[in-house]
This record gives C-alpha cells, structure tokens and sequence, in this order.
C-alpha cells in the first residue's frame, strides 16, 4: 500500500486490521494478487500525489479505492468473532455500518495527509492455495522505507485483501481483541461496542 512514515504505517495497520474473515471461494495464484496489489497500490499513489485535487478530495478518491480492494464485510465480521452470534440483526447491520465508516474515515485521513510518496512491489509468498502474502515497500520524503504486507484471497470471484501484516505480525486479531474487550466491559452486549464507535466516528469527523 502507501505510504506514511513507519510509526503511521503501524497505526494504519492497527485500524485496518483487515481479517481472513471467510474462506476464499476461489484459488488464489501470486500473480493474480501481484497484479491486484499493483493495481491498488498505484491507484493509491496517484490519488495521494494528485496536484488538482485538494485534502478532502483526496481523501475521497482513496475511501473508494479502498472500498473496492478491501474485504469490509467480511473483515467486519471476523473482528467482531463470536459477539457477532450474540447480535441481533439490527446490531449486525448497524455494526457493520459504522466498521466500514470507521474504517474507511481512518485509511482514507491518514492516507489524504501525505503526499510525495513512493510504492513499490517486494516478494511474493503462496501461503495456501487460498491467499497470498505480498510484501509491498513504501517511501516518503525524508522518511525511511518501511514494509508491509498485504494478504490477498478471492473473495465472491474477486481479488481482495484480507489481512495486513507489519513487522510480522498479522494485525487483524489487533483489533478483534479490542473490540471483544469493550463488549465484555459492556456487560457482554454489543450495543456497549456500537456506542463505542459511534463516539470514535464523532471524534474522526471531527478532526475532518
């Protein structure tokens, strides 16, 4: 993906935390995920060094790349895990609204903030046949390179990623942690963590 110093990069991949959340419906080979990542990747880069669009301009461009390569749905229910079975149908839809709002909102600020940044395509890993690891190297002036890596997996016949992985670490359960915490702090009832959110996506538009 792109680009942000390291400390950013970390902190992106937190509030991403994007989770093989279903199995792939489809085999997924390392060029197919190369070339989505590229494609992505590129996408992105364009968008955050465009000279003729201003701050929220850019920030809207990445939201929509980031809703066509990012498996929202089922991420969101991955990271809500069990508590997903304890919610209503009205708690799973709006959960599902404000993660993807929250989501989205937080890549796309973070993304829309830096410009003069550099992307670029490491190995290639085949983990199963259902996903591919693909490290990608990101720059910006005057911070040092820094990686990460992008799981890829066919989600509903399409290329999408599925998790995010800094320094080693596979962030998706970052963020099902959190979320399971505030639940259960909440006396195991989800509308303890939809209020949470909803505060967050106060302070997000806020600071937009």
């Amino acid at each position: 993906m792109m680009p942000f110093g390291r400390r950013a990069g970390l902190a992106l991949g937190a509030a991403l935390s994007l989770a093989w959340a279903r199995p792939a419906s489809a085999q997924m080979d390392a060029t197919r995920a190369v070339n989505f990542i590229q494609t992505t990747g590129n996408a992105l880069v364009e968008a955050l060094n465009s000279t003729t669009l201003n701050a929220a301009q850019r920030r809207e461009r990445v939201a929509s790349i980031l809703r066509q390569a990012v498996d929202i749905e089922g991420t969101g229910r991955f990271i809500l895990g069990r508590w997903w079975r304890v919610a209503s149908p009205a708690e799973q839809q709006e959960y599902l609204r404000l993660f993807e709002e929250t989501l989205i909102r937080n890549l796309a600020g973070r993304l829309g903030e830096y410009q003069g940044i550099r992307f670029s395509l490491g190995r290639s890993q085949q983990r199963t046949e259902e996903d591919v690891l693909v490290t990608t190297s990101v720059e910006r002036p005057g911070t040092p390179a820094f990686n990460l890596d992008w799981r890829v997996a066919d989600v509903g016949g399409q290329p999408r990623v599925v998790d995010l992985v800094a320094e080693g670490t596979s962030l998706r359960l970052t963020q099902r942690s959190e979320y399971s915490a505030v639940v259960q702090r909440g006396g195991n009832q989800v509308p303890a963590l939809l209020t949470a959110m909803r505060g967050q996506l106060q302070q997000m538009q806020a600071r937009q």
